[in-house]
C-alpha cells in the first residue's frame, strides 16, 4: 500500500535523525510545552518509536507476494529503530540501576548513531528505488 510506503520512509528518516542526535541533553523539563516536535523531547521519541515499530510491523504483514522482498529491509529497519527509540525512552525514565549486556549495547552512542545513519540511508534508497529488491 502506498500509505505504508510513505509512512515507512517518513518514520525511518525521523527515527534515524532522532537516533543520530546526542541524547545527553534530552529535554524532559516541564518549562516547555509537554509535547514539541524535537528529537530531544522524550515524548516525541516515545511516539516516534511506537509509530515506527507499528508501521514496520504492518509493512511486513501487508506485503503478500514478491514486493515482500523489497520491503523486508525497510520494515525491519523501522521495527529496529522503533525498538531502539522505545528502549531509549525507557532507559531515560526508569529509576532501576541494573546493568546488563543488552542494556549497555543498546545505550551506546556508537550503536544508536550507526543505526540512525543506516535507517536514513535505507529510507533514501527505498524512496529512490521503490520497486528495488533489498536483500
Amino acid at each position: 500500500m502506498i500509505q505504508f510506503y510513505f509512512l515507512s520512509i517518513l518514520c525511518n528518516t525521523l527515527a534515524g535523525y532522532a537516533l543520530t542526535r546526542d541524547t545527553d541533553e534530552l529535554d524532559n523539563t516541564k518549562r516547555q510545552a509537554p509535547f514539541t516536535l524535537s528529537a530531544r523531547n522524550l515524548t516525541f521519541r516515545l511516539l516516534l518509536g511506537l509509530v515506527s515499530s507499528v508501521t514496520g510491523l504492518f509493512k511486513l504483514l501487508s506485503a503478500i507476494d514478491l514486493p515482500f522482498a523489497g520491503d523486508l529491509v525497510p520494515a525491519l529497519t523501522g521495527i529496529g529503530g522503533g525498538v531502539l527509540l522505545l528502549y531509549d525512552y525507557y532507559a531515560n525514565t526508569t529509576t532501576l540501576t541494573t546493568e546488563s549486556t543488552l542494556r549497555s549495547f543498546l545505550t551506546r552512542k556508537k550503536t544508536k548513531k550507526s543505526f540512525g545513519v543506516w535507517s536514513c540511508a535505507i529510507a533514501a534508497l527505498h524512496f529512490l528505488f521503490p520497486e528495488m529488491v533489498f536483500f
